[in-house]
């Protein structure tokens, strides 16, 4: 699956021009279903990105931030963007409009393109960051005074479209929002095309060139979706479908009417449909109970998918049956959920990436049987091991250009020699199969593969009134349906003068409702779900920094 243009604008015109009324993106909304084939995709997009350079005048290089949940519009304004030579900033909608607010003002963005459902938060921050001075919104029906319609802008397709080199920027991907300065990893066009040529190779393994209907349930502004479920998959003339709701119930409704046959998912989804299958057969009769297992048992020894296909044939018919499988990235697969699906016939094929990689390093295509594994480094990466600290080190076209901004922050984690130390502990077997095993850095991974970084969390509790000292890290649960997932845990070290006048127990009820109420500021997931309160003071360096793991250590013993 070679590509045949590097330049992105030859390979936009090239993708319309091969795939012209073949279905690109379809969404289901109050209407029905909707869908744009890739010529219409690619008509919306010129006349916009045309209205933007003939019309506004906004000069090559600006910025265009994205506001919006997945659907077939949020194409628009990507392409958009490229052909009017903007830099992309897709957004996180579940963000606090406080986290939005530090974003925005590190990226400058002159457009917010909004659906209609966050077009007042588009408005809010429009008010309050003197850069955005247009809100384009992605809504066909919408009539908003303040805001031009992408579909009412004139019917004019061409124009001087802006070429720019493939060194520039072409996202500036957010991976974090209240600290002082926020994170924004800047990702090139030949960052993409590498991605694109390299992720080439490995559909060719997983789908032997045969073109799929996908289902896309990860947001677009995940640079996992955003350079494989949306940017790769495009570019071999997939259709993709979005989902606007997560519910198992939902998802099984359009794979069925879809036929959907691949996904991207995070292992999250994976352990909800798990137990999704497993609670309905807990409810069958004691017969079909014993017969599943049967054949369950006997599917460890078939290697032939289609005969397990057969096997299991009343769950394929639920997931539509046409499903063949899924890469799962965004954090470690649990490799009991990934061997439960394989023995169904489902293949799932563990990625690893990291959004400073563009993202994806690596997709275990090879080694079926161990699932551990997420396989050798795509077609352009070096991987190499530091025999000192384990970390997984990695050099290739892919490795972003540097965080915006921060040259500090850019030359801590690339190396002079153009190294990029991912923080991640691993090993590299014999056969070139990379295993993750820990990770050095303090962030911390949830359940759904959502990071968090505890600076962050920690920029935002430091300013209770009442606090002395604040550390924040990640504790692994061992029990519940979370079992083996990171929580967020905060401790917190009170002012002296709160002893003074209440009880031990009253300051600390004050304390967990200041972390409550100063949680607020950040999106639900980052907030911490278990508070301790200690008297002492935390443990430092010499330079007055806290040792997170000690404190760790404290609280666990």
């Amino acid at each position: 699956m070679g590509l045949r243009s590097k330049d992105v604008l030859s390979i936009l015109e090239d993708k319309t021009r091969d795939y012209q009324e073949k279905i690109a993106l379809g969404t289901r909304d109050s209407f029905g279903w909707k869908e744009f084939t890739y010529k219409g995709i690619g008509q919306l997009s010129r006349k916009v990105a045309r209205y933007i350079i003939d019309e506004l005048n906004v000069p090559k290089g600006e910025r265009l931030a994205i506001l919006s949940e997945s659907k077939p519009e949020y194409a628009t304004a990507v392409f958009a963007s490229a052909l009017s030579g903007m830099v992309t900033v897709p957004l996180d909608v579940k963000l606090t409009k406080y986290e939005l607010k530090s974003i925005l003002m590190d990226a400058q963005p002159t457009f917010i393109f909004a659906s209609q459902q966050y077009i007042d938060t588009a408005r809010e921050l429009k008010n309050e960051i003197p850069s955005i001075k247009y809100i384009f919104v992605l809504d066909q029906h919408s009539k908003n005074a303040d805001a031009v319609n992408v579909y009412d802008v004139p019917d004019i397709y061409n124009a001087k479209w802006r070429r720019r080199s493939s060194k520039s920027t072409a996202f500036i991907i957010y991976t974090s929002g209240t600290t002082g300065q926020p994170k924004g990893v800047e990702i090139t066009f030949a960052n993409i095309t590498s991605q694109l040529e390299d992720l080439g190779y490995a559909l060719d393994e997983i789908l032997g060139g045969k073109q799929v209907r996908a289902l896309s349930i990860l947001p677009m502004n995940h640079l996992f979706e955003m350079t494989v479920g949306f940017c790769t998959f495009l570019n071999y003339g997939f259709s993709v479908y979005y989902t606007q709701s997560l519910k198992p119930k939902d998802i099984l409704g359009i794979m069925q009417e879809k036929k959907v046959e691949f996904m991207i998912v995070v292992p999250a989804f994976l352990k909800l449909l798990k137990a999704g299958i497993e609670s309905e057969l807990k409810n069958a009769p004691k017969i079909t109970q014993i017969l599943f297992q049967t054949m369950y048992h006997i599917a460890k020894f078939i290697p032939s998918y289609g005969i397990k296909k057969i096997l299991f044939k009343k769950i394929h018919d639920k997931f539509g049956g046409n499903f063949i499988g899924c890469i799962s990235g965004g954090a470690p697969l649990d490799v009991n959920v990934g061997r439960f699906f394989e023995r169904l016939g489902i293949k799932v094929y563990q990625g690893y990436g990291l959004s400073e990689t563009s993202p994806v390093v690596s997709v275990n295509t090879d080694k079926r049987s161990v699932l551990a594994s997420v396989g050798r480094p795509l077609k352009h990466f070096e991987a190499r091991i530091d025999s000192q600290t384990g970390e997984l080190q990695l050099k290739g076209p892919s490795v972003m250009k540097g965080y915006h901004n921060q040259p500090e922050l850019t030359a801590e984690v690339i190396d002079p020699d153009g190294w990029l130390h991912t923080g991640d502990i691993a090993k590299i077997d014999k056969d070139g199969h990379i295993y993750i095993t820990g990770r050095i850095k303090n962030m911390i991974v949830l359940q759904g593969g959502k990071k968090v970084f505890p600076e962050e969390v920690e920029t935002v509790l430091e300013k209770g009134e009442n606090f002395a000292e604040v550390c924040v890290f990640g504790s692994v649960r061992s029990f519940g349906s979370k079992d083996g997932a990171e929580e967020v845990v905060a401790v917190v070290v009170p002012k002296e003068d709160l002893y003074k006048n209440h009880t031990n127990e009253e300051v600390e009820a004050m304390v967990k409702a200041d972390v409550k109420t100063l949680s607020m500021q950040l999106t639900q997931y980052k907030r911490p779900s278990s508070v301790y309160v200690l008297k002492e003071a935390l443990p430092k360096t010499t330079t007055r920094k806290v040792k997170r793991n000690e404190v760790k250590k404290l609280v666990n013993a």
